[in-house]
């Protein structure tokens, strides 16, 4: 059975997951478009962190920054590359969006990559009802990047 817990980003397995995470921010985006979050910045108090396990198998992560009291912003969304395929990030983002609504947002918006390596986000984010928006907070607009908004 799969299980999400809240993860205090401190056992040996999330963090090399997050460093997997991380390696493929810097393979695929170049340093100007690159948003992904370290540990220490994860661990920011604006910001609730979940892993997801099956056993003690590690599938993956997710994560919900509070932009504001009507806003939240998805981050951190990765999984482990040999669960790839059974429907875990959708299950996340599930997850995320329910305790966004929870929360009382209104609003929960995304950046993510426009290369083709993001495809599969993109599509699993549209697939969800997100939808194109302008840049938020501290990004910036280019062509590197995808807004994504959902109302809730």
């Amino acid at each position: 059975m799969v299980e999400i817990r809240r993860d205090p980003l401190e056992g040996p397995e999330i963090l090399k997951l997050l460093a997997d995470h991380m390696a493929f921010a810097v393979a695929t985006t170049p340093v100007e478009a690159r948003h992904a979050l370290d540990v220490e910045k994860l661990r920011d108090p604006s910001i609730t962190f979940w892993s997801m396990w099956e056993g003690d198998d590690l599938l993956g992560c997710g994560a919900l920054r509070e932009l504001d009291a009507e806003h939240g912003e998805v981050k951190s969304m990765h999984t482990v590359k040999r669960h790839r395929g059974r429907g875990l990030a959708k299950k996340m983002l599930g997850h995320i969006i329910a305790e966004a609504r929870t929360r009382g947002y209104r609003h929960l918006s995304l950046e993510t990559g426009s290369f083709e390596a993001f495809a599969p986000a993109v599509a699993l984010y549209r697939s969800a009802g997100f939808t194109d928006r302008d840049a938020f907070g501290d990004y910036k607009a280019g062509p590197l990047t995808v807004f994504l908004t959902l109302e809730l």
